[in-house]
């Protein structure tokens, strides 16, 4: 029986995706390197850093530095300008509260995660939080989601990730723990066909969680 939920952060509770992705191409631009989406996306799905382009057209590390300050100002800048709230979150995270115990495994970095929830309360469902500086190796290695099997002492078994892009679903699989997916429109071309289950909206996440433990009960 399900009796755990790890839920990535960004995309999933939060619609930050597009804007990170935005402030890595502002800044990246001042660099004079370009960031298509498409080519952006597929890094994404492989947790290789945006900045390995700009590595590989010479620029130098300084000057990388200084770039993803820059990044980390614009990305900060539309968390507190723009509207990032994905709807029915916190009514269904009340619902789940009910049955579950829950907590967050993003890659987010602390500061931009703590600035993200000073106004808003999903915090107040969830168990614990890790962020990028909890873990040594990001998504897609396992470490991150075997990291909060471990906080909550649970087996993989007892335990569902929600995610909604293939470097967190890979981390998920890499990890043992069955995978639902929420579908993102920023993460839509990406490869999520080993999720154990998909949803169009984060308000039918309980009763998909019902119909895999159902699944597992006639199993």
């Amino acid at each position: 029986m399900k009796r755990f939920i790890l839920f990535d952060h960004d995309g999933v509770l939060v619609e930050t995706e597009q804007w990170y992705y935005l402030a890595n191409k502002r800044s990246l631009a001042s660099l004079g390197i370009e960031l298509p989406r498409d080519a952006y996306l597929v890094n994404m799905a492989e947790g290789v850093s945006a900045w390995e382009t700009a590595r590989a057209s010479g620029v130098a590390e300084s000057e990388i530095e200084r770039g993803r300050e820059l990044r980390d100002r614009y990305y900060r800048e539309y968390l507190t300008t723009e509207d990032i709230e994905i709807d029915g979150v916190l009514q269904t995270l009340a619902e789940l509260a009910d049955t579950y115990r829950m907590g967050i495994v993003t890659t987010s970095k602390r500061a931009d995660f703590s600035l993200i929830h000073e106004r808003r309360s999903i915090l107040d469902y969830m168990e614990f939080c890790l962020t990028v500086e909890d873990y040594e190796r990001a998504k897609p290695h396992p470490e991150p989601y075997l990291a909060g099997l471990q906080r909550f002492g649970a087996t993989a078994s007892e335990t569902v990730v929600i995610e909604d892009s293939a470097r967190g679903l890979k981390s998920a699989v890499a990890a043992g723990i069955e995978c639902i997916v929420v579908a993102n429109e920023f993460t839509a071309t990406h490869d999520l066909s080993c999720a154990t289950a998909r949803v169009a909206t984060f308000s039918e996440l309980p009763a998909a969680l019902r119909d895999l433990s159902n699944a597992a009960g006639r199993g």
